[in-house]
């Protein structure tokens, strides 16, 4: 089994990729459990243990729960595989029911509830992180840390973080709780690149338009939280996936990494988590797909790093424009 580096953060070594199980299980309803998807996902886990990645994401409502008790039967399978990987799940999300709407919440209360049935399904006795999935409106931070607390010293969970989060919202959380919060998982890859856009749009009219927020990613750097990217490979749109409807930046970027994987003899997927993970933010990706084949094609993003000039020719192609913009380039003698 080759390996990836392991990062150290706050005491969490992982690998530099994720392996995101979203996908084990089908559908998100209340349908049994196939014996294909039974196979197919422990084919995705052998496959991510093979190229060295030894950290897997869940979800409570991944596939309804279906997720997490595929990957339970490989733990039941195999119960020295737990020792030796970290499991990270997310809580926070409720579908319709008769207490009310699809909604968010971070009640004390259904904190403690998810838990419970993460680790029922999982069949563990506990995660290594729990993250808080998507903000919650009437987030009480006092509740959510008393939370963590029980959470903690019942020994269920040994860390915690929080998911598609602004610094605003990390800090509020982390005022409460006596622990460093040590990750948030955004939407960050070669298609989405708002977050670069932040940066580089300051005083610019450009700026309006982009709803990352600002100073997200110089606040992590900063309080040494770990970004982790969803979606960082785009649904496929840049290694494989049909182009079809497209916009011309999106199959441009496609021609471009694919030229760049040939040149390099390795794989647009590895291009595409190169180009994240040559950011110097320390960009952990979480890959969404458990197809064993795609997974494998990953592995040489463990080692590949694109230079300044390779990396910037790919961020032109998903912008669909250069940068500075022409127009802007006959100001600079008088600015």
């Amino acid at each position: 089994m080759s390996s990836f580096p392991l990062k150290t953060v706050h005491g969490v070594n992982a690998s530099q990729i994720v392996l995101g199980c979203m996908r084990m299980g089908g559908a998100w309803d209340d349908s049994p459990i196939t014996s294909e998807q039974i196979k197919d996902g422990h084919a995705a886990i052998e496959a991510a243990l093979d190229i060295g990645i030894n950290m897997f994401d869940h979800a409570d409502i991944y596939s309804s729960g279906k997720a997490e008790i595929i990957f339970g039967d490989v733990l039941r399978e195999n119960p020295s595989l737990r020792d030796n990987i970290i499991l990270q799940s997310k809580c926070g999300i409720r579908f319709e029911d008769e207490e009310g709407p699809h909604r968010y919440d971070f009640s004390k209360s259904h904190i403690l509830q998810s838990v419970d049935g993460i680790l029922k399904r999982l069949g563990t006795d506990y995660i290594d992180i729990l993250l808080l999935h998507r903000p919650d409106p009437l987030v009480d931070p006092e509740e959510v840390a008393s939370a963590f607390r029980t959470l903690k010293e019942a020994g269920k969970v040994r860390h915690f973080g929080v998911s598609n989060m602004n610094h605003g919202q990390i800090k509020l959380l982390q005022s409460y709780w006596d622990e460093p919060l040590v990750a948030n998982q955004l939407e960050l890859s070669l298609l989405k690149t708002g977050f670069l856009h932040t940066g580089i749009y300051v005083n610019q009219q450009q700026a309006k338009d982009n709803t990352f927020p600002d100073g997200t990613m110089e606040f992590h750097r900063l309080e040494n939280i770990q970004l982790q990217s969803w979606g960082p490979l785009s649904q496929g749109l840049s290694s494989g996936a049909s182009l079809a409807d497209q916009p011309e930046a999106v199959v441009n970027t496609a021609k471009l990494v694919k030229q760049m994987a040939a040149d390099k003899n390795t794989t647009p997927e590895s291009i595409v988590l190169s180009w994240l993970m040559t950011h110097p933010a320390n960009i952990q990706p979480v890959i969404g797909t458990i197809n064993a084949d795609r997974i494998r094609a990953c592995e040489d993003a463990k080692t590949l790093r694109l230079t300044r000039g390779e990396w910037n020719w790919l961020y032109h192609a998903s912008r669909g424009r250069e940068i500075p913009e022409k127009r802007l380039s006959t100001s600079f003698a008088t600015s």
